[in-house]
This record gives structure tokens, C-alpha cells and sequence, in this order.
């Protein structure tokens, strides 16, 4: 099965608790800065005698945990947002780590009026369907009805609130279905990607075999259209350099955040030879794509391929 969205088993955990009629809280990191082993977008739900999902680790997420049964033992429906500094030198706010960076985190005790929006969410997380949620003091918990100009957003002060867009942020589109793809697929399902596959054969194995995949379908090339942006990753590994550059003159000229094509340093070499000739512009075109490991076998230069777009997605 696809992966789904590494915040889906939190919401669900949530959705069980107050269903049951269990008292449960959550944890959000609303921002984040610097070393911050937290990012925006992390989150916990805690109950008396479970968790789900991460703040970041460590002893810092240990003692949010605490402080959150805590305020549920205490039936305490106050929020808090609190900065955590992760250096120990600052009077304040120390988080008890020493990264550098700093966060800000969001306890939220859930109340039973929530699980109508909470069971929303769920539902689009486990269906993909998209949508925005969003939180504040003054509003509470609630499904916005517009989405935000970036994934998430944060507005901070005291008329607090924070806004996500529900789903993977990272779209990864692999153009071709072999075995390489396959693999590929495996590694990055683990990696907060939605993933799709493109190919133009009929009856392909390893298409057919690709349960990683978040959408597989059966394109030509000839057509090939996917839409550009900041966090749209497209990588090329189609059956020979003919479909390649088939695929490649659709491609080249939109903006997205990673734009690469498989194989051998001779095999490239000609691609770029003849595009050029044809006019395109190669600039920012990856290849050979994957970090340099020597690999060989079809997992191999998957590995090296999905670490080439963490490289890629984590440079600041």
C-alpha cells in the first residue's frame, strides 16, 4: 500500500481518544528556525497511555509529553505556546538540547467538539483529498476554507494562529516504470513523498508491481504535461535515451524544484549534446542524477537517487 502522510497516525490517534471518550492533547511545532531537530509542521497527539507522532525527540519532547498528561490529568484546557531554545547559554525557554536552533510548540488539549473537524482531517489525509486546517486561541480548531499562500503559516503575537495544508507537501513524479523506478518508489514512500509514476508501455511488470506509488498511469511521452512548482520533483529514468529526450523537451523550461535524468556519464553527455543543438536550455537539468556511491544494482542507485533529493529538498 502507499505510504500516507506521516501526520495521519496523530489525527487518528486523536479521533480514537475522544471517541472513546478519552482525554487527549496535541502538540504542534508552529515554528521552527535554525538546528532545530523539530520543524514547522511536527506534531504529537498524547493521551494518558499512548503517543503518535514526533516534536522533534529527545528530552525536550520527553518533558512536552509529561506536561501534557499533566494538563490532562488536571482536566486543564488552557493552550500554551512556548518558544524552546535549544542552547544552553539563554536564560529562558531552554528546550534541554544544544542544536543550535530554536522552535515553538503548541499545546492544545482536544475537546470532544473537536473530533467533527479532527475526523475530517483523518479522512482527508487516508484519501489524499487535500484541504487546509487551521488553529487559534480566539477561533479554536477548525477546516479553513481557504488554503494558505505557503504549506504552512504562522502568525504569531497575541492573536496567534497557525494554518496547514493537508497532505504531502513534496510532490515526487517519476517519468518511466522499470525496475529502478520500482525501487525508487520503495525508498521515497518512507520520505514524505507523493509519488507518482508515468510510463508508455503497456502490460510493464514493474509498473504493475509498484504498490509504492501513490498514482500510476500510462502516458506517451508525446504528451507529457506536469505542472511546475517549488516543491515538484521529477525525475527521468525512462527505456532508452530516445525516450529520454522525448520526455525531457516537455519538460525542460518549467520551474520545478528538482529536474534529473538516469544514466551513464556517456549516456547524458549525448542527451545534453543533442538538446542543445535543439535549443533547450539545460540549466539546473541533474545528470547523472544520485550522489556518487559506485552503485550498480537497481536499489543501489535508488538509494543514491533519493539521497540526491533529500540533499536537494534540505538545502536552505
Amino acid at each position: 500500500m502507499p505510504a500516507t502522510p506521516r501526520d495521519l497516525l496523530a489525527w487518528t490517534l486523536a479521533a480514537s481518544a475522544l471517541r472513546a471518550g478519552q482525554p487527549a492533547a496535541l502538540l504542534c511545532v508552529v515554528r521552527s528556525e535554525g538546528s532545530s531537530p523539530g520543524r514547522q509542521g511536527f506534531k504529537m497527539v498524547v493521551t494518558a497511555e499512548a503517543v503518535a507522532g514526533s516534536i522533534g525527540g529527545g528530552i525536550m519532547e520527553h518533558k512536552w509529553v509529561e506536561l501534557a498528561r499533566q494538563r490532562l490529568r488536571d482536566a486543564d484546557p488552557t493552550p500554551l505556546l512556548r518558544p524552546q531554545v535549544h542552547r544552553r547559554e539563554v536564560p529562558a525557554n531552554r528546550s534541554g538540547m544544544m542544536c543550535a536552533g530554536e522552535q515553538e510548540v503548541l499545546l492544545w488539549p482536544l475537546q470532544p467538539a473537536d473530533l467533527p473537524v479532527i475526523a475530517a482531517i483523518e479522512a482527508a489525509l487516508q484519501s489524499l483529498s487535500g484541504g487546509t486546517w487551521e488553529i487559534s486561541e480566539a477561533a479554536g480548531l477548525q477546516l479553513a476554507s481557504e488554503k494558505s499562500a505557503g504549506f504552512y503559516a504562522y502568525q504569531s503575537g497575541p492573536a496567534w494562529s497557525y494554518r496547514e495544508q493537508l497532505g504531502f507537501r513534496d510532490q515526487l513524479t517519476i517519468v518511466g516504470g522499470g525496475h529502478v523506478s520500482l525501487a525508487l518508489s520503495q525508498i521515497t514512500s518512507n520520505l514524505e513523498f507523493e509519488i507518482t509514476v508515468l510510463d508508455d508501455r503497456a502490460d510493464l511488470p514493474t509498473l504493475d508491481a509498484n504498490h509504492y506509488a501513490h498514482h500510476r498511469r500510462r502516458v506517451p511521452y508525446e504528451t507529457l504535461a506536469l505542472p511546475p512548482g517549488p516543491h515538484h520533483y521529477v525525475v527521468v529514468m525512462t527505456v532508452g535515451y530516445r525516450t529520454d529526450a522525448v520526455a525531457l523537451r516537455r519538460l525542460l523550461g518549467h520551474a520545478y524544484r528538482y529536474l534529473g535524468v538516469m544514466g551513464s556519464a556517456a549516456k547524458v553527455a549525448e542527451l545534453r549534446r543533442m538538446l542543445l543543438e535543439e535549443g533547450f536550455n539545460l540549466e539546473g537539468l541533474h545528470g547523472p542524477i544520485g550522489v556518487p556511491i559506485n552503485s550498480r544494482l537497481p536499489e543501489e542507485i535508488a538509494v543514491s537517487v533519493a539521497a540526491e533529493l533529500i540533499r536537494v529538498r534540505n538545502r536552505q
